[in-house]
């Protein structure tokens, strides 16, 4: 078995579609009164599934958290630190909701994290290399 993808259940598709593609720069073809988007950022499948469609396939209900919720995080990685000041504050004046400033961690990255309109947590980070050094430096292999 092999990693394929992860998904969000959504109640407002519409208002996810708006964040994930203009907050956030997804690209996202679907309309906004789909029922689900699926969408390849990075190589990894990101899935928006409407939560009643979900309901209704699987035919059970379903207890959902509200709020500001840390069930899961979608992490999206920067190659400079400026870049994680300047994506936090870029999607905050475009409505994301500001959980955690940038800060460095005692770990070397420098992290922040946001939330889309439905509460799930999304960090921006670094560690102030491009991506590919720094999945070479987490495998071991020589950079």
């Amino acid at each position: 078995m092999r990693l394929d993808g992860f998904g969000i259940l959504v109640d407002d598709m519409a208002k996810m579609i708006r964040f994930y593609r203009d907050v956030l720069g997804f690209e996202i073809r679907e309309r906004e009164d789909a029922n689900n988007v699926y969408l390849v950022k990075d190589g990894t499948l990101f899935l928006l599934y409407g939560r009643g469609d979900f309901e209704k396939m699987t035919g059970r209900r379903y207890e959902y958290v509200k709020g500001l919720n840390g069930h899961f995080e979608i992490a999206l990685y920067v190659d400079t630190f400026d870049e994680v000041d300047a994506e936090f504050r870029k999607a905050v004046e475009k409505g994301a909701v500001p959980v955690l400033e940038p800060e460095t961690e005692p770990w070397g990255q420098r992290t922040c994290y946001i939330a889309d309109p439905e509460g799930n947590l999304v960090e921006i980070g670094s560690f102030n290399r491009p991506f590919r050094q720094q999945e070479n430096k987490n495998n071991g292999a020589k950079k």
